[in-house]
């Protein structure tokens, strides 16, 4: 494919290709259904039975933003800021939750925890993953150890990967074409390539998935330069899902998966060691293979979740710098239920992190924990649990959690009152403890406590509406000076998070949030204290629809380390355009997008590039 071939041209034809060939029919009656949450207790519960504003992103909304990745999608919601989704498309992406870091954000794969401990933060990259893999996302923010331990200090992101269909064989087909362009240069060409195919089925009691995809970036220069080289950027994925039922009570799952990345970068060069257009480059090879045995008896089952992770890592620039880590992650739990009014989870989670530096570093944590679920026929709901983590390095540390909640009726509806208190932990990583560059094998775990409070209305037809003040306090914080070193001052970050589902208006859908975050004491670089999402969906007929995003982000304080000097960012807002045009029902759907319609021009990283308005179309065929 001719990568300056003009898309934008393609774009306009298609559109108006799918207008004119549209099937005018009678939208399909939206069904109010009582939503189920899982994430927030393990147990699928009516989300008034919850205690938590969990967020859940279906796979009716993952389709309605085919062309996006994960990052933006998950970008878009409450308490929620993922630096560098609006940048080049190679760049290192930054988790704030809540005021947090990437190293307080735990992301889960089909219930496995995945991360890189050869990283400094040790967290997960999101940018492995392809969101046309994934058939839902569900994210809790607050101190969530007690289920998920290590990491899950501000938000879990619980990642679930489609699964096979019923029929013996199915087939899916994805490719889309896109613009990467910035503020200044509107050339409309060709230069964003992303394609994804997928066989699955079921055969009897086997069924099996196996996905391809690939997605290819160029256009534009990490650094923000005259003239300056582009930086491409290149992703592949592979995955492989088998599963047999021995019966109704057993079953056995395996996945293995083969993720790359590599990218160009722009570096720090001397004397001035700032951002400059220079000729590095970033490598992340992964692979990952796992099993997961269910045994299921009445009233309750038992389940093991085990994977094994290789990762080779290379930075390259005048230093080049390769790690190389494995992990063993191991968890098992037996849940069970009593009269569908107590449900419990006994579990042990065990992880072996191993990092090459001058040699073979590694840590292990084992884990007991326990947690249970009462829900009332009055309201009273209370999910409450415990974990004790026994770390190789540290020794013990105990984490708990009391998160109660009581639903009253009203009308057809419900209000709902729930608050939470709620520790959590974070264990230094190998590179802080063993790595190149100040360890300090004595350091103790970053400690992280969550107090919420919050209100939730639902007229269960349509309309739902919740607020919840956070308030965090970090202890131990781990911080370099001239080595690692627990911090000796505690930090306290607040907040309010507002969202509201509007869906009164046959076909029509309105989904907004706003969030408030301050640091009480101390400052957090690129982390907005205001920020507003909305997204306003229509469904013209069953085969046309269209939606419309908004995006506000507020100031922010960022160093420029030309000057050394903390310089306050302009706060900007975006609009994106969606339209898909279902040609044959369940077959063929054609999708197109325009992101920062009005190509407004504006920094989320001093010294980096941002993009303006880019357009992209694609299809997405199924067999």
């Amino acid at each position: 494919m001719n990568k300056k071939t003009n898309v934008f041209g393609v774009l306009c034809f298609s559109i108006s290709l799918c207008g004119f060939a549209q099937q005018q029919v009678d939208s399909t009656t939206v069904q109010q259904l009582d939503e189920v949450v899982v994430s927030d207790s393990r147990f699928q519960l009516k989300r008034e039975n919850s205690g938590k504003t969990v967020i859940k992103i279906s796979q009716a909304e993952i389709e309605n933003n085919q062309g996006r990745n994960i990052s933006e999608l998950i970008n878009a919601k409450s308490g929620i800021e993922i630096n560098g989704t609006r940048s080049v498309e190679g760049i290192n992406l930054g988790y704030f939750v809540r005021g947090g870091n990437n190293r307080q954000v735990l992301v889960l794969i089909d219930g496995v925890q995945v991360n890189d401990p050869s990283l400094v933060s040790n967290e997960f990259d999101l940018r492995l993953v392809d969101l046309n893999t994934v058939e839902s996302i569900e994210i809790i923010k607050g101190a969530a150890s007690t289920l998920y331990g290590n990491s899950a200090a501000t938000a879990v992101i619980n990642i679930t990967t489609k699964k096979s269909s019923g029929k013996p064989i199915s087939a899916s087909f994805l490719s889309v074409i896109g613009t990467n362009q910035s503020a200044d240069d509107q050339n409309y060409n060709g230069a964003s390539f992303n394609n994804n195919v997928s066989v699955n089925g079921n055969l009897d009691k086997f069924s099996y998935l196996a996905s391809f995809a690939n997605r290819y970036v160029d256009g534009l220069s990490a650094a923000k330069a005259e003239n300056a080289e582009k930086d491409p950027f290149s992703r592949f994925n592979t995955n492989l899902k088998l599963g047999y039922a021995f019966s109704d009570a057993f079953e056995l799952s395996a996945f293995t998966s083969y993720d790359k990345l590599r990218t160009d970068t722009d570096g720090f060069p001397p004397p001035n060691y700032t951002i400059a257009d220079t000729d590095d480059a970033y490598k992340n090879e992964q692979k990952r293979i796992g099993i997961s045995p269910k045994f299921t008896y009445k009233n309750g089952s038992f389940q093991v979740n085990a994977a094994y992770t290789e990762i080779d890592r290379e930075s390259i620039s005048d230093f080049v710098t390769s790690y190389e880590a494995k992990s063993y992650v191991l968890d098992a739990f037996n849940k069970y239920v009593f009269d569908d009014t107590f449900y419990t989870i006994i579990g042990y989670n065990y992880a072996d992190y191993k990092t090459l530096f001058d040699q073979e570093r590694s840590y292990t944590t084992s884990d007991p924990y326990v947690n249970a679920v009462y829900v009332s026929d009055f309201g009273l709901n209370l999910n409450a649990g415990a974990r004790m983590n026994n770390h190789s390095e540290y020794g013990s540390y105990f984490v708990y959690n009391v998160n109660p909640s009581f639903t009253i009726d009203v009308n057809s509806g419900y209000v709902k009152v729930l608050g939470s208190y709620a520790t959590s932990f974070i264990a230094p990583n190998l590179s802080q403890l063993f790595g190149f560059f100040g360890a300090n094998p004595d350091l103790e775990p970053e400690e992280n406590r969550t107090i919420e409070g919050g209100l939730e209305f639902s007229n269960r037809k349509g309309f739902r509406l919740n607020g919840l003040y956070f308030n965090r306090k970090e202890d131990n914080t781990i911080i370099y000076t001239t080595g690692y070193q627990n911090a000796t001052e505690s930090a306290t970050v607040h907040g309010v998070e507002v969202e509201a589902a509007i869906n009164l208006i046959k076909d029509l859908t309105i989904a907004t949030n706003y969030t408030y975050t301050e640091l009480q004491e101390g400052l957090r670089l690129r982390l907005p204290k205001h920020k507003v999402n909305a997204n306003v969906g229509y469904n013209f007929s069953e085969s046309t629809y269209a939606s419309l995003t908004y995006q506000f982000v507020g100031e922010r304080t960022d160093t420029d380390f030309s000057t050394y000097q903390n310089v306050e960012l302009k706060s900007f807002s975006l609009i994106d355009l969606y339209f898909s045009q279902k040609l044959i029902e369940n077959k063929l759907k054609l999708f197109a997008t325009v992101n920062n319609l009005f190509n407004e021009d504006y920094l989320e990283i001093i010294g980096y590039t941002t993009r303006g308005r880019n357009v992209s179309l694609g299809l997405n065929l199924n067999f």
